[in-house]
């Protein structure tokens, strides 16, 4: 047995209205509805003031009963304050079909778009495509020429987009697209970067909430940003600026000038106003990097700045308002800075809705040879001279690349420095193997240098000589990356970085405890006596 066809519509007050034998020679939509040959109407679901309207819409009802007799028609009451005000009519129509008893596997079910106002059309759009409104879109049209009878045409518009493989392919391939952005071109192969992408391309796309980029230098958090305020003004959602500060340059008074403003005379030296960051910022993006190293101060004036859009400039008593959308970057691990005081522990709620782990290169080593070609194609780009390495020159540089040995301390900078170094000094426009060869001795002097001196010496007195050359080497590089580290789970975190997305749950600290423990050794010695060592000498 078919299923019934049900009509959801508003009463065209305008389109719907006539009076008098005439009426039947104007087109009138609702009546219409009724007099296709191809389209079955079996009840109309009418939404109308009754209070103004019921009179027309018993015309209408009447009128339809004589073209079509077999439909029913059903007035509903729908008292609208004002039919141009957009959330009110939203709400009036999202409760009516809240309470309206569908049943879908005997009717098939569609909203007639003709009538009502383009705020009332374009919510019934808004409830069928997120499916509050189990149904289709049903749109009518006038005949070309007015005649009795002629009901004009109509047109369905399916809105579940999984069934137009067309559309489907042209949202993935912009999908694609979006995501390559964000990578900068480059065809990473790290799984899970590229997976923290595909998250960051939804996120950026879909929220303007803040987010926190955390990673070491060089690890590339400005150049991310710069890319999902590139994605986010491609589609139209941030007409304003991309503003960039490194918070570790603000320094005393003008920390909170740079930043909030400040109004003329407002302290020595402040001879004209100053919009400062924030306002600058008004419907743009701003990236607040290193925001570690704001001051108690600053960090209070950003979070009021955040939850109300509002902030006051220095020296003025009048309120300025700045709605922006906010990237953070650090290299620092803020909840150990809360624990210690120095970073506000709403602050950081405020941004750690969306937090992602940039990794280090070294952590990344698949994506080093596509980074390489990119950094290589850069320079030849900017200096206007093709430069390519010879087959064995590359495979050298490579291996040593995603060898242990390199450390990529400096991250992308040390990778970009190392090919602007080797393409500007292969004159005839091949690197080879002994511009490798020297580049590569320049970065192990550069990473392990010839002043680095074993630390565990002085940790370990005489017994560092006992040791075999795989736990020496293997300890001094814990003891290195203890050594730079702000934390007991900072350290733990860059050293079991693979390992640790294996578990179920881990404690990266209590691990590497049990590591020093192994040499008699704990984090306070590690820290204390190694670097007040280094600080002596």
């Amino acid at each position: 047995m078919s299923k019934r066809q049900v009509v959801f519509g508003m009463l065209g007050t305008q389109l719907d209205a006539g009076s008098g034998p005439g009426r039947w020679e104007k087109w009138r939509p609702t009546v219409a509805l009724g007099m296709h040959e191809d389209f079955q109407l079996d009840r109309l679901e009418l939404l109308l003031d009754q209070r103004r309207f019921g009179k027309l819409a018993q015309q209408v009802k009447d009128d339809l009963a004589q073209v079509s007799p077999a439909s029913e028609v059903r007035l509903h009451d729908n008292y609208l304050v004002d039919p141009w005000e957009f959330e009110g009519v939203y709400a009036r129509l999202h409760d009516f079909l809240a309470s309206y008893p569908f049943l879908p596997d005997e009717e098939d079910y569609y909203v007639h778009i003709t009538t009502g106002t383009h705020v009332t059309q374009i919510c019934w759009f808004l409830l069928t495509e997120s499916r509050h409104f189990p149904g289709r879109l049903l749109q009518t049209s006038p005949p070309r020429k007015q005649a009795s009878g002629d009901p004009g045409s109509h047109a369905v518009i399916d809105l579940d987009l999984s069934r137009y493989d067309h559309i489907a392919q042209r949202f993935a391939q912009q999908q694609l697209q979006d995501r390559d952005l964000l990578k900068g071109g480059i065809a990473t192969r790290n799984p899970a970067f590229n997976r923290m992408i595909e998250q960051i391309e939804t996120v950026a796309t879909r929220s303007r909430a803040p987010m926190l980029l955390m990673g070491p230098t060089g690890a590339g958090k400005s150049q991310l940003a710069k890319r999902v305020f590139e994605l986010k003004k491609n589609k139209h959602q941030l007409p304003g600026r991309f503003v960039e500060v490194n918070c570790a340059t603000l320094r005393g008074d003008g920390a909170m000038s740079t930043l909030f403003g400040h109004t003329k005379g407002a302290y020595t030296g402040a001879s004209g106003d100053r919009a400062g960051l924030l306002r600058s910022a008004d419907k743009g993006l701003l990236f607040l990097d290193e925001i570690g190293e704001l001051g108690a101060d600053e960090q209070a004036m950003l979070l009021r700045a955040l939850e109300e859009k509002r902030f006051l400039p220095v020296g003025s008593d009048r309120e300025v308002e700045s709605d922006f959308q906010l990237i953070a970057g650090t290299n620092r691990d803020l909840q150990d800075d809360v624990r210690q005081g120095r970073f506000r522990e709403d602050l950081l709620a405020r941004l750690n809705l969306w937090t992602y782990q940039l990794p280090g290169l070294a952590e990344r080593s698949e994506d080093i040879e596509p980074n390489l070609e990119f950094e290589l194609e850069r320079w030849s780009r900017e200096q206007h001279e093709r430069v390519r390495f010879n087959v064995e020159a590359r495979a050298r540089y490579l291996s040593f690349a995603t060898s242990s040995e390199a450390t990529w301390r400096g991250n992308f900078r040390d990778l970009g420095a190392s090919v602007v170094r080797m393409a500007t000094l292969a004159t005839t426009g091949r690197i080879q193997i002994d511009g490798v060869d020297a580049e590569i001795t320049r970065l192990r002097a550069q990473w392990h240098g010839g002043n680095e001196t074993s630390p565990l010496p002085v940790l370990l007195g005489e017994a560092a000589t006992a040791l075999d050359r795989f736990d020496r080497v293997q300890l001094e590089d814990v003891v290195r990356v203890c050594q730079r580290s702000r934390s007991l789970s900072a350290a733990g975190r860059e050293l079991f970085a693979v390992s640790r997305t294996q578990r179920a749950s881990t404690n990266d600290a209590d691990r590497l405890r049990k590591y020093l423990a192994k040499f008699g050794l704990d984090w306070e010695q590690v820290r204390e006596r190694t670097i007040g060592k280094q600080g002596a000498a």
